[in-house]
């Protein structure tokens, strides 16, 4: 695992919030919390994958199939 990751992450939430600010400030409030939600939930995704990585390599480490 690198730190690329966490520019990963960071990438995704200043963009989710220059886009909600831009949204809510031509009063379209709706859509920019839709916009907030669907970037946690891409950063929940790519969190859920290094779980799913980290998990596989204990079973591999321990020997456990």
């Amino acid at each position: 695992m690198d730190i690329g990751i966490i520019f990963k992450i960071a990438a995704v939430g200043l963009i989710t919030a220059m886009l909600n600010q831009l949204l809510k400030k031509a009063d379209k409030d709706e859509i920019a919390t839709l916009v907030t939600l669907a970037g946690l939930v891409i950063v929940l995704i790519m969190v859920i994958d290094m779980i799913g990585q980290l998990f596989g390599t204990l079973k591999t480490v321990f020997g456990m199939y």
